[in-house]
C-alpha cells in the first residue's frame, strides 16, 4: 500500500510468499530457507506506529544496512544474500533484500560509547548502566571512559528492557554471551571510528545476531538511524540532550500537540514527515559519500 499523498509505502503485499511478520517497520516473508526483509516507511513514537509515513525511510534503512554489511564483512558475516527483486512489484526495489533464515539470539546487543537515552536515565537513578558502575559527576550525552555493552531483551511490543550481562548467561549460556559482547564492542569501535571521520558521532547502537551452521551472524538491520544513535559531530556539546539523525522532528512534534501517547496515534503535517525524510537522507549521504 502506498500513501497517496507522499509516494511513501506503509505495507507491502506479496501473494506469492508468506508474510512471516509484520513488524514496526519491516514486513518479512517466507520462502523457504530464504527470507524477504522490506523495509517500509512507516514510523514509530513512543511505541506507536504513526499513520504517516516518512518519505525514502525504508530505502535508507536497507541501504546503509548494505554499506555497513560489506563494511564489516572481514569482522563478522551476515544474513544478506541478493537485492535481486526481479518478478517483483516496484516499490520492493531499493528496500528490499534476500537473507538467509536464521536461528536468532533473543537478546539485543547494544553498545554504548555516550550516555544517553535509557542509560542516562539508568545512570540518574544508580550510578550505573546495566549494572555497570560509572564514574559520579556524569553529564548526559558524555563520552563514556570506554564503550559498555548494555543489552536488552528484545520486546514484540513497548520498550525493550534493559538486562545485566548475568542475565544474558543465564539466558543463553556463558560462552555465546562472552563472545555476542565482544563482538558487539568490536564492531561498535571499527564503525564509530570510521563514523567520526565522516563527522558523525555513533552515541549508542544496537544490533542482532543469529545462529546458521553454528556460526553467529549480525542480522536484521545495522547502524542505521532507527536502531543507533548519530550526533553531528560539529555541534557536539555534552550536559545535555544532542540534534540527532532520526524521528527528532517526529517527536518533536508530537510533545508539542501534548498527545497523550495513546492510540490512535495521529497523523504528521507534511512539513514532519518532509523534514523527518531529509534527515534519514542526511545520514545515509553523510556516512556513505553516497545520495540515494
Amino acid at each position: 500500500m502506498t500513501s497517496p499523498t507522499s509516494g511513501v509505502v506503509l505495507e507491502t503485499t506479496l501473494p506469492s510468499l508468506k508474510l512471516r511478520a509484520r513488524g514496526k517497520v519491516r514486513d518479512i516473508y517466507d520462502d523457504g530457507d530464504r527470507l524477504l526483509f522490506v523495509a517500509t516507511d512507516r514510523i514509530s513514537a513512543f511505541d506507536y506506529i504513526l499513520a504517516t509515513g516518512i518519505p525514502d525511510k525504508g530505502r535508507v534503512l536497507t541501504q546503509m544496512t548494505l554499506f555497513w554489511f560489506d563494511f564489516l564483512r572481514d569482522v563478522v558475516p551476515n544474513h544478506f544474500l541478493s537485492t535481486d527483486m526481479s518478478g517483483l512489484p516496484p516499490e520492493f526495489d531499493g528496500r528490499s533484500m534476500w537473507v538467509r533464515r536464521a536461528n536468532m539470539v533473543e537478546v539485543e546487543c547494544v553498545a554504548r560509547g555516550y550516555i544517553s537515552g535509557s542509560g542516562w536515565k539508568d545512570y540518574q537513578r544508580t550510578g550505573a548502566i546495566c549494572g555497570i558502575p560509572l564514574p559520579k559527576g556524569l553529564r548526559e550525552s558524555d563520552q563514556l571512559p570506554e564503550p559498555i555493552f548494555t543489552p536488552a531483551t528484545k520486546a514484540q511490543t513497548g520498550h525493550d528492557e534493559n538486562i545485566s550481562f548475568d542475565a544474558v548467561v543465564k539466558l543463553i549460556g556463558a560462552d555465546l554471551a562472552t563472545k555476542l559482547r565482544d563482538l558487539t564492542l568490536g564492531i561498535y569501535k571499527k564503525a564509530s571510528d570510521y563514523a567520526r571521520t565522516r563527522g558523525i558521532i555513533i552515541a549508542d547502537t544496537k544490533f542482532e545476531f543469529g545462529i546458521i551452521n553454528g556460526e553467529i551472524i549480525l542480522a536484521d538491520e545495522v547502524l542505521t538511524p532507527d536502531s543507533s544513535r548519530f550526533w553531528p559531530l560539529a555541534t557536539y556539546a555534552p550536559g545535555g540532550a544532542q540534534p540527532s539523525y532520526d524521528k527528532q522532528y517526529v517527536r518533536d512534534y508530537l510533545e508539542s500537540i501534548h498527545w497523550n501517547k495513546q492510540p490512535p496515534a495521529p497523523a504528521l503535517p507534511e512539513d514532519v514527515a518532509r523534514k523527518t525524510g531529509e534527515k534519514y537522507r542526511e545520514a545515509y549521504r553523510e556516512l556513505t559519500g553516497k545520495s540515494l
